[in-house]
This record gives C-alpha cells, sequence and structure tokens, in this order.
C-alpha cells in the first residue's frame, strides 16, 4: 500500500487565509464552513475572516441515527472522527496538486444522499482525489441540513427545504470564491447521488439560483416518490413537534425514529419520510413542477440514470425477507419485486424526465448501469454507482456490496465511468466516440 505524501498548503483567498493538505497529486481544503444558521432558521451567508482558516481535526456531521443497512453495505462509520453540528454548512474543495497559470478547471459539486436524512459531504467512500488526479477538475462536496433539521417543516416555526436553502448558499460560495482556487465559476456541474440525485432536481426549479451551475448529473434520484407527500409530511412534523425545542440533539434522533412507524400506511413513499416540499420557498407548487421543469431546459445540460436493480439494495439484503424468497419460487417473486419497485421509483421517472426535457428542447442523456455478471445475486444495486465515481479501493474494502466483485473490475470500469462523467462537465456532451463502461448504457434523448 503507498504510504501518503502529505504537506500543507496556503489558499491566499478574499474569503480568507486558508490551509489546506496537500497529499499525493491533490490538495484538499477541508471543511470550510460557508453559511451559518439558527435551529429552523434559513442559513446566513459566512463573511470572509482574517484569521486563519484550518480544517478540523473531526469531521462536521448533522445529527442523524446510523443505519444498519448502510453500515452493512458499505462500511462501518467510525463515529470518533466526526463531530455531530445541526447547523452542518461546510464544503470541501479537492483540487489537483499542478495547474498552470490562469487555468480554469470545470468544477463538480457533490451533493451526497441519505433518504434526506443521513451522510455528509466528506466520508471516506466519496473522497474524489481519484476522480480529480485523472481528468484534472475541481470536486466540491457540501454538507448541509438533514432530517428534522433540513427536510421536514411545514409552518412558520418550522419550515421546510432549510437543507436545500443550505446546498443553495453553497453554490454562491463557490461562485464567489472558486476562481481563487483554479476553477471555472461558469462551468459548475451538480452530482448528487439517492436523495442528493433528487436535490439537484428540485434545485433546477428553485428560486435564486440563476447563473449558480450550468449541468446537472442525476444518479439514482427516487423521482417516483416525489408526488402527494403533504399528508405525510404534515403528521410526520405533528409527531415531532414534541422534539422543535430539544436541546440534546442525540435524544431528538432517538426520539423522532418512534415517530416514523405512524408514516407507513402511506405506502412506499414513507421509505423516505424526510423530503422537498412543494408549495413551500424555494420551490413551486406541485401542479407547476412539470412545467418548471420545461422552462428550464434551455438553462441546464442534464446527464440522468439509475442502477439496473436499485431496490435490491434493500430487498435482497435483509435476511427477514431472504429467510421465505431466497430460494426457488421465493426468488422469482423477490425478482420480480425488485424489477417493479426499480421501475416504479427510479427507472420510469428517469425516462420521463428525460423525454419530457427533451421534447421542451433540452440537452439530455439517460443512461443505466448494469452488473456485468450473472453470478453477483444483486445485481446493480442501489449506491454501486459509488465505488465506480469516487475509486478509493481503502475506503470500500470491507463494503459487502462489493464482495463477489474483483476490485479490478471497479476500478477499470470506474475509470471509464469518471472520465465519461468528467467529459459531459467540461462541456455538456458525451462524444459518440467516446470509451464507455462496459457495465453502462447510455443514449442522447431527442425530441
Amino acid at each position: 500500500m503507498t504510504v501518503p505524501q502529505t504537506a500543507t498548503h496556503i489558499f491566499q483567498t478574499s474569503f480568507g487565509k486558508i490551509i489546506a493538505l496537500k497529499e499525493n497529486g491533490v490538495i484538499k481544503v477541508k471543511s470550510i464552513r460557508y453559511a451559518r444558521s439558527e435551529r429552523f432558521q434559513k442559513p446566513v451567508p459566512e463573511q470572509p475572516s482574517p484569521k486563519e482558516l484550518i480544517f478540523p481535526d473531526k469531521t462536521p456531521v448533522c445529527p442523524q441515527v446510523i443505519s444498519q443497512l448502510v453500515e452493512k453495505m458499505i462500511g462501518v462509520t467510525n463515529i470518533d472522527d466526526f463531530d455531530p453540528d445541526e447547523a452542518t454548512q461546510y464544503l470541501s474543495v479537492f483540487r489537483p496538486e499542478f495547474i498552470t497559470e490562469n487555468e480554469k478547471l470545470p468544477v463538480v459539486v457533490w451533493i451526497h444522499g441519505g433518504s434526506h436524512e443521513i451522510g455528509c459531504g466528506d466520508l471516506p467512500t466519496s473522497d474524489p482525489s481519484d476522480w480529480v488526479k485523472e481528468q484534472q477538475i475541481i470536486v466540491v462536496t457540501v454538507s448541509y441540513r438533514l432530517g428534522l433539521f433540513g427536510f421536514l417543516g411545514g409552518d412558520e416555526n418550522r419550515p421546510p427545504n432549510l437543507g436545500l436553502f443550505d446546498i443553495i448558499e453553497a453554490l454562491k460560495w463557490i461562485k464567489n470564491y472558486i476562481p481563487e482556487f483554479g476553477g471555472d465559476a461558469g462551468n459548475v456541474t451538480l452530482l448528487g447521488q439517492s436523495s442528493g440525485g433528487d436535490a439537484i432536481a428540485h434545485l433546477m426549479i428553485s428560486e435564486g439560483v440563476e447563473d449558480l451551475f450550468q449541468r446537472v448529473i442525476i444518479q439514482s434520484a427516487p423521482l417516483g416518490l416525489r408526488n402527494k407527500r403533504q399528508k405525510m409530511s404534515a403528521e410526520f412534523l405533528r409527531k415531532t413537534e414534541p422534539l422543535k425545542d430539544e436541546t440534546d440533539v442525540l435524544k431528538m434522533m432517538d426520539e423522532y425514529r418512534k415517530s416514523v412507524p405512524s408514516v407507513f400506511k402511506y405506502g412506499l413513499k414513507a421509505a423516505m419520510p424526510f423530503g422537498t416540499q412543494y408549495g413551500f420557498p424555494p420551490l413551486c407548487k406541485e401542479e407547476e413542477s412539470l412545467d418548471r421543469w420545461k422552462d428550464s431546459a434551455g438553462k441546464y445540460d442534464v446527464l440522468i440514470g439509475l442502477n439496473n436493480d436499485e431496490t435490491a439494495f434493500y430487498l435482497k439484503t435483509s435476511e427477514a425477507i431472504n429467510k421465505y424468497f431466497g430460494t426457488g419460487l421465493g426468488l422469482k417473486i423477490m425478482d420480480k419485486t425488485v424489477e417493479k419497485t426499480t421501475e416504479f421509483i427510479y427507472g420510469n421517472p428517469a425516462r420521463i424526465f428525460a423525454e419530457n426535457y427533451a421534447k421542451a428542447g433540452g440537452n439530455v442523456y439517460l443512461f443505466r448501469t448494469h452488473s456485468g455478471s450473472q453470478d453477483y445475486h444483486i445485481g446493480a444495486p442501489h449506491c454501486i454507482d459509488l465505488p465506480l465515481i469516487f475509486g478509493n479501493e481503502q475506503a470500500w474494502k470491507s463494503a459487502e456490496m462489493l464482495k463477489d466483485i474483483p476490485w479490478t473490475f471497479i476500478h477499470e470500469n470506474g475509470k471509464k465511468l469518471r472520465a465519461l462523467w468528467a467529459e459531459f462537465a467540461r462541456n455538456g456532451c458525451i462524444s459518440d466516440d467516446s470509451e464507455r463502461p462496459e457495465i453502462i448504457k447510455i443514449q442522447k434523448i431527442t425530441d
């Protein structure tokens, strides 16, 4: 294993003097605070400071309940590396060590997933260093408020969509300051997976985002769960009302989980009880959303898609379900359920989105990732695209999701995928002559 070669690097910016870490050809600026907020209040931009900005020993993270499924499938989270902070407005910048003078690099902004409930921008499994080095791009990772703090709400005391407002503030910071890191503020691509992709789709139709980004890459967005959420959100809000003034954030996390079963009656959408909410700033009314996306067709290049067996991540890894449906006829029923739920939550909505966008004159590509092997019993599930995009074998080596897949297969396909996504980030197009990974099918959608 290669021993990291580390040193420090100083950025003298108009935001402040920023101390960065230089490691194996990549400069990392970690955990810059881009805004601040009080509980259930909109974010306020962080002001420039004469002080030296040094990234903290621990990574700030929005208070959350650790997901046992994510721990099993992706890897164990070392909680000692993180510091809970309900005002989680931080971003990190990853830049190639060597760039030419006056060079402006394309900027990719990573919006993490996690059902609008868990995760953060800075996890070892989403360290973009491999991508930054290979493709000579800048990647900015964004943390924002989640769950009770960012994606519930519904009244004056607890406004919804605060997580979206956080991301918008991050994008404003990037537009203002990324040129001082060598980035092109006029060439910004938003990249999001799962709920991060859902957030990006809704940023496209949000107020206050003019000229903040030019392209979007939406991976595995659960757009099939976006409609008719009002009653569920209102009930969940009422159930969690007693927690709004709780000072112990960890107690809040323990207590709100007790209210989740109360929304199971709302069906599949209850799998994601937190989310973006129409009819509240910065979003339009739900019935206006399709027209708003059509109106945005001239503004943004779009690359949208999914993995072929998204819901296998949840269904085929459940010991309780596999007890009855793991073999024979039960397995056939399981396979059909994965197929149907994948299409309902991810596949059909992505296709319809792409077709509507193309009809409105938009530049849009649709992709689908496959497993590439019949021997892999859960196929190409939710999150399988993450090691392809980010690489980092060390971070992924214990992932149950990859136990049957040689890392050489991940690396070879991932390197090609990273090149394709970087090509799109540079110019909004993917050439017919560009090399494709064997596990992905991608097409330009035309009217």
